[in-house]
């Protein structure tokens, strides 16, 4: 078993100038045996924070940490069975691809000839047996990535953990390196733990995403869930690529009214009508349900927005068009085909049955 747990787990640090910093405040979640989870959030958020408490290189203030049955909090890394993975790869400049991959394994005394057979069956699954005799300096930097990864596949540790792994690769060899991880998962059926800035690394890895903002876990849920049912304006906002529109409105009855804007309360939200009427609240739409009027067929709600366009970027699969509405600038991710551009005066639809609300007090989805 390698399921990981968090029992109310709280780290702090001492800071000269601000004094305690709470880091991780109150967690708790498991992670199942043979799931790929994704810590994703800020810089400062936490989540190294916490891969690093379950790899046993930082002590947790409080709470409680199991790997499979044990609890671990006293037990030192190398007792832990883990292996970890860096973000700067830490890979023996001296030393051979294989004298790296087998340095570990000495040090445990395996006999050599287990060494041969565990080195020999990483470099085959990570497709680096001809780069064996070669030093790290001779390699790519997506063949220093796939060492790294191999040095933590010779050891067979119950749980794998990633340290933003990717942030030093090109955009093109990311790309390549998720879908070799997100291979090597299925291949290896192990517990994987991953931590990175990037939310389309998340969305795209893992079966499940933790979510954290300023040491708090904001919401545990499958990308689907994420994207579709964020729980907080945090979330709403940090998933998804560009970041949902938000726009300031008002409950009158069973409309939504925000200057020129006036429209029907979606079925879904009648609920809230006798709690939030007459009172404002934020509604988010992503830009992706944003569409020009002149190349949109889909939208059953439609809704029209008129404004003048700030800026256009062609992204050949994609335009993105910003302008200002509402007292904010609003993003839209509209067809290829779209001829809008820089100054004109533009109609743009939106479906109101997409669209997503917020208490604007808490910035929690209502």
């Amino acid at each position: 078993m390698a399921k990981i747990m968090f029992e109310h787990v709280t780290k702090e640090f001492k800071d000269e100038k601000r004094g305690k910093v709470l880091a991780v405040n109150d967690a708790n979640f498991t992670i199942e045996d043979e799931e790929f989870m994704v810590f994703v959030g800020p810089s400062g958020c936490g989540k190294t924070t916490s891969l690093r408490m379950i790899a046993g290189l930082e002590k947790q203030t409080k709470g409680n940490i199991y790997i499979g049955d044990r609890l671990v909090n006293d037990l030192h890394p190398k007792e832990r069975n883990i292996a970890m993975v860096f973000q700067d790869y830490a890979l023996y400049p001296h030393m051979t691809i294989y004298e790296n991959l087998s340095f570990g394994l000495k040090n445990l005394k395996v006999p050599k000839e287990e060494i041969k057979i565990k080195v020999k069956r990483a470099s085959q699954i990570l497709g680096i047996e001809e780069l064996l005799d070669r030093r790290p300096r001779e390699l790519s930097g997506g063949q220093r990535q796939r060492v790294a990864v191999g040095r933590a596949i010779v050891r067979n540790p119950k749980v794998f953990l990633f340290d933003e792994p990717l942030s030093n690769l090109d955009a093109k060899l990311r790309v390549q390196m998720r879908i070799e991880i997100s291979e090597l998962h299925k291949k290896l059926r192990t517990t994987i733990v991953y931590v990175t800035h990037d939310q389309v690394e998340a969305m795209t890895l893992g079966q499940r995403i933790v979510v954290m903002n300023n040491g708090v876990i904001q919401q545990i849920a499958s990308p689907d869930e994420l994207y579709n049912s964020p729980k907080n304006m945090f979330v709403a906002g940090f998933i998804g690529a560009p970041s949902m529109n938000f726009i300031e409105c008002r409950i009158e009855e069973n409309k939504l009214v925000a200057e020129d804007l006036n429209i029907q309360l979606p079925e879904r939200y009648k609920n809230i009508i006798s709690e939030y009427n007459e009172k404002n609240i934020i509604i988010g739409i992503r830009p992706e349900d944003i569409h020009d009027s002149y190349y949109c067929e889909t939208v059953k709600s439609k809704v029209e927005i008129c404004g003048n366009i700030k800026v256009v970027e062609k992204l050949g699969s994609e335009n993105l068009l910003y302008f200002d509405k509402w007292g904010t600038t609003i993003t839209a991710r509209v067809s290829p085909q779209s001829k809008l551009e820089y100054k004109d005066k533009a109609t743009l639809v939106f479906d109101a049955d997409k669209i997503h609300i917020f208490d604007k007090e808490t910035e929690m989805a209502l």
